[in-house]
């Protein structure tokens, strides 16, 4: 029977005892209905699955025995960064998720011209700390044990000019864009692929983008909507550079 991982954000030694974060507690006692004894698996982002086995349930807290600690070798030997432009609600989540299970390393949420998604202080915070559950959740199923970073939004300038690297390929796609999956290199192993929002990219974006060093990509005629781009490009970059 597999075990339900379990992501917690704090150490984990082998022979040590944790009180177990409230959600991951009453996850695992309520939803799962565990008892002591019982058998789980627990991971921090270190690289390791942890198994542990419940100690106690209480009305205030679980704790679990950290029994052992192993290597998880499944990480691709392609780092993508996926520069995704602010999509609204339910698709960003989307897009976290699955490119999440597709093996990418790290997410850069970017405010293009034509982002809807407005963000003060307050809702940047919750935001953050939505997606990164989102991201969490996608690496307690997918198996994965170290857990993709998730940036704080900024300006697509910004963003563009910090992920300038001499061994690193930079993409954005486009219909008509100069490169395809045929002929881009990636000699460094570590590629950007940079998203537009729902609205695009708009032509003052694209210039920003070639002016940063990069290039359009083609992954065939047709206009993706931006929760299908981004996923579409990873996974094809993760099948001739990567281990899909």
């Amino acid at each position: 029977m597999r075990l339900t991982r379990s992501y917690v954000d704090m150490p984990l030694a082998v022979g040590g005892t944790v009180v177990l974060p409230e959600s991951t507690a009453n996850h695992l006692s309520r939803v799962l209905r565990l008892r002591e004894g019982d058998p789980c698996v627990l991971f921090n982002g270190d690289g390791h699955d942890h198994p542990a086995r419940i100690a106690t349930v209480g009305k205030r807290e679980v704790t679990a025995d950290i029994l052992s600690s192993h290597p998880v070798d499944n990480e691709s030997p392609l780092h993508i960064t996926l520069l995704q432009g602010i999509a609204r609600g339910e698709k960003m989540d989307l897009i976290l998720q699955k490119a999440t299970e597709l093996g990418v390393a790290a997410v850069v949420p970017v405010i293009a011209e034509r982002t809807e998604v407005k963000l003060d202080a307050e809702r940047t915070e919750k935001r953050l700390a939505h997606w990164r559950n989102v991201i969490t959740s996608a690496c307690e199923q997918s198996g994965r044990a170290i857990v993709p970073v998730l940036s704080t939004p900024c300006a697509l300038d910004e963003a563009a000019r910090g992920q300038a690297k001499e061994d690193t390929a930079l993409l954005t796609l486009d219909p008509q864009g100069e490169a395809s999956l045929g002929t881009v290199s990636i000699d460094g192993g570590r590629a950007v692929i940079a998203i537009g929002p729902e609205g695009g990219w708009s032509p003052r974006d694209r210039e920003t983008l070639r002016q940063a060093g990069f290039t359009g990509l083609r992954l065939g005629p047709r206009i993706l909507r931006t929760e299908t781009a981004g996923l579409a490009a990873i996974a094809a970059l993760q099948s001739r550079f990567g281990d899909l």
